[in-house]
């Protein structure tokens, strides 16, 4: 798995994002932490860990997928979540689609066999309507639209020219890879509860923010 980068946005994620790279160790990849350099707690917390930094210009989710992207080398990149929620065991499926020919490898918590211990009743509803209007709107075939457990070839991402600096990026990549005609799967996925600290999504402001999105991108030519 050399070929492959993993960008971990990591903001405020000291107690747990430790324990994410120590199980990562056993996986021959790159990995790319992304924070601000205000978050001194997380940079301290991983300092004996392989891996690069990459600081943030700006502030947000969006932005730190961005920046991330940028600064792969690898064919390949995962984004992959700071929080142990994200489990790894999907890796190597992930990775052996791509490489037969698919741009992007989406995992999915609602196909039969998914699952997760870290959904509310709130989020898993919110996930449904947008999944819905993604089919609906854009002729997406994913079961999860909002679960940004994608990994893909990084050409391909960059391809994408993602500007959203915050959660609208989660519609943005799958939009824009079905408007450009990328090939793509879905796989079922099991999301774990997450180790330490609160979600960072605020479902009522993110999730206006993340259909504002996708009403932009449904009028751009």
């Amino acid at each position: 798995m050399k070929n492959l980068s993993l960008i971990i946005p990591a903001k405020n994620e000291s107690d747990s994002l430790p324990k994410v790279l120590d199980e990562l160790k056993n996986f021959k990849l790159n990995i790319i932490v992304i924070l601000e350099k205000s978050d001194l707690a997380t940079i301290e917390s991983i300092k004996n860990f392989n891996c690069s930094l990459v600081y943030q210009s700006s502030k947000g989710y969006g932005n730190a997928l961005i920046e991330g992207i940028n600064n792969v080398k690898t064919d390949y990149l995962c984004i992959f979540n700071a929080d142990g929620s994200f489990d790894p065991k999907y890796l190597n499926e992930m990775l052996k689609k791509c490489e037969d020919g698919l741009d992007f490898v989406f995992a999915s918590r609602y196909l039969p066999s998914g699952g997760t211990d870290d959904d509310t009743i709130i989020t898993s509803f919110g996930n449904y309507i947008f999944s819905l209007l993604g089919r609906v709107f854009f002729s997406l075939k994913l079961s999860d639209i909002l679960f940004t457990y994608l990994l893909g070839k990084t050409n391909s991402f960059k391809k994408l020219e993602l500007e959203s600096k915050d959660f609208g990026l989660c519609v943005e990549m799958p939009i824009k890879a079905k408007k450009f005609q990328m090939k793509y799967v879905d796989i079922p996925s099991y999301e774990r509860k997450r180790i330490a600290g609160v979600k960072k999504v605020n479902e009522l402001v993110d999730g206006f923010k993340i259909l504002i999105c996708m009403i932009k991108l449904f009028f751009k030519k």
